[in-house]
C-alpha cells in the first residue's frame, strides 16, 4: 500500500507578496492619518481658543465701569508685545481676571506655563487689545484683537 501525500501551503513567493503589500498599505495609512500633523493641528486649535477666551476676560473686565486697559499693567503698544504670565517682567492677568471673568489663565498646551504662558498682549494705536500666540505650529498665526 503506497501513500501519496500531497502536502498544501504557501509558497515563500506568496507569503512575500502579502507582506509587502501589508507594509505598503501600512505606510500609505501613516502617512494619510499623519499623526504629528494632527497633533500639530489639536495645539493649534487650543491655541486659538485660549487667545479668545483671554480677549473675551479682557473685554469683560474694561466693559465694567470702573476699569480701563491701564489697570491692567503697563500694556506696550502694538507690534511691540508683552507675554502674559507671573513671572518677572510680563504681564499678570490673573490678578484682576481670574475668578471674576475667567477660571485660569490658559497657557501654551506646548511649552506655556503659569509663569509664561507664551500668549502675548499689547494694546494697537486705536486703543483696541491684541492677543497673540508665540508658539503656532505648522506656519499659522495665531492673533485675536478687538
Amino acid at each position: 500500500m503506497s501513500r501519496n501525500k500531497k502536502l498544501a501551503g504557501f509558497t515563500l513567493i506568496e507569503i512575500l507578496v502579502v507582506v509587502a503589500l501589508i507594509a505598503i498599505l501600512t505606510a500609505i495609512t501613516f502617512i494619510a492619518i499623519n499623526p504629528a500633523k494632527n497633533f500639530a493641528d489639536t495645539r493649534n486649535t487650543q491655541r486659538s481658543s485660549d487667545v479668545v477666551q483671554i480677549l473675551n476676560a479682557v473685554t469683560q473686565y474694561t466693559s465694567e465701569q470702573g476699569h480701563t486697559l491701564a489697570d491692567l499693567g503697563t500694556l506696550p503698544t502694538c507690534p511691540t508685545m508683552t507675554n502674559i504670565g507671573t513671572g518677572t517682567g510680563l504681564v499678570n492677568l490673573a490678578t484682576d481676571l481670574v475668578d471674576d471673568y475667567i477660571v485660569g489663565i490658559p497657557f501654551d498646551p506646548l511649552t506655556g506655563s503659569n509663569a509664561d504662558t507664551q500668549y502675548s498682549i499689547c494694546e494697537t494705536a486705536g486703543g483696541r487689545v491684541q492677543i497673540d500666540s508665540e508658539a503656532p505650529e505648522n506656519g499659522k498665526t495665531i492673533s485675536v484683537k478687538r
